[in-house]
């Protein structure tokens, strides 16, 4: 097998003070061109221990398996905190993009694409924003099942160690870009940040070659996940090629969204990724069976965003550069993140009218 091409940011490393100048800058350097090359980029991380992402997941197993996907739901709130059952989101329409990949690299979703089977619960994390937003909807406050006395401090304690890894990772790709090291973040300062556990039942959506979550790009600004306990994620490199990701021990992975696409003006894609039953998934379905575990697939899933109030626009020239030097406006136009987003949710079957 290849050498996975997508790299890995060493957070302890970057953090450490003592670390020389220019380890440093390689860091970033690396972490920026890893999202632009291939929209991904692994990340270890200590202060994200495993036993947090255990107690994370086994709770949500256990939701899930339990959730008549109706008490704990807002589409009111386009379904942007509680629960979003299945069947509801519906992937864009990208099949002229998937059918000019070759055979070997295409998607397993179908065309036009069908809602899928996934589940998710939307749990806001990090404070509302100080004055109310053009964009309510976005952020409201989130909403907690009376039937898990710990929920609040379990989704709290790991949103908050995925975001805290997030951040470093946005300051580290700026720098790495070339801009001041809060050029992200501080448009990140009060966004609807959402701890996005995703679920799929495999006691009914297990055979091979099921599509769990369609072809898509994320609609917000990097996604961070910690290590599923069932593999089926793939991710396209901006080449083209479709590579499965098998997240390395100790790591989280990044993906880039579409308000990183907007503030870089293009020089990083929002990545397109698909989750599907493969032969693998198969077998862990199989050894889970047999040791009586849970057959959902639970995804530790963080969606960052930009603050939606805030105006996207290109931040990075042609050569990379400074703010103030961006040339990209007329592909990528300033419009409002809260604007980019609802658009978004309407696409994906989750916004009204």
């Amino acid at each position: 097998m290849l050498p996975s091409p997508i790299q890995t940011l060493d957070m302890d490393a970057y953090r450490d003070q003592s670390t020389s100048l220019s380890c440093h800058e390689a860091e970033c350097r690396k972490a920026a061109l890893s999202l632009e090359t291939t929209g991904c980029l692994y990340v270890r991380d200590s202060r994200v221990r495993e036993a947090d992402s255990n107690a994370f997941l086994d709770m949500l197993e256990s939701y899930f398996a339990a959730s008549d996907g109706k008490r704990d739901a807002r589409p009111d709130l386009y379904y942007q905190v509680g629960v979003t059952p299945a069947m509801i989101e519906t992937p864009r329409n990208h099949c002229t993009r998937a059918s000019s990949l070759p055979l070997l690299h295409r998607p397993l979703t179908l065309c036009p694409p069908h809602a899928d089977p996934k589940w998710r619960f939307f749990w806001r994390v990090g404070p509302l924003p100080p004055t109310p937003s053009k964009f309510q909807p976005l952020n409201a406050p989130p909403v907690v099942p009376p039937d898990y006395p710990n929920w609040s401090k379990v989704m709290d304690m790991w949103g908050g160690k995925m975001l805290q890894a997030v951040w470093g990772v946005a300051e580290a790709v700026a720098e790495g870009f070339g801009l001041p090291p809060d050029s992200f973040t501080r448009r990140m300062e009060y966004g609807p940040h959402l701890l996005a556990p995703t679920g799929s039942d495999f006691g009914r959506h297990g055979a091979l070659g099921t599509v769990l979550a369609g072809y898509h790009y994320d609609l917000n600004f990097l996604t961070i996940h910690g290590r599923a306990r069932f593999p089926g994620l793939s991710v396209w490199l901006r080449d083209g090629r479709k590579i499965p990701v098998r997240v390395p021990a100790g790591c989280l992975l990044v993906q880039a969204g579409r308000q990183m696409e907007h503030l870089t003006g293009g020089r990083v894609l929002a990545g397109f990724h698909e989750v599907a039953v493969g032969s693998e998934t198969v077998e862990a379905i199989a050894r889970r069976k047999a040791e009586g575990g849970s057959l959902w697939r639970v995804s530790s899933t963080l969606f960052s965003h930009i603050a939606s109030d805030q105006v996207l626009r290109p931040l990075l020239g042609k050569g990379g550069g400074r703010e103030g030097t961006a040339t990209g406006e007329k592909s990528y136009p300033p419009l409002m993140a809260g604007e980019l987003v609802m658009e978004e949710l309407r696409a994906i079957k989750l916004g009204g009218e």
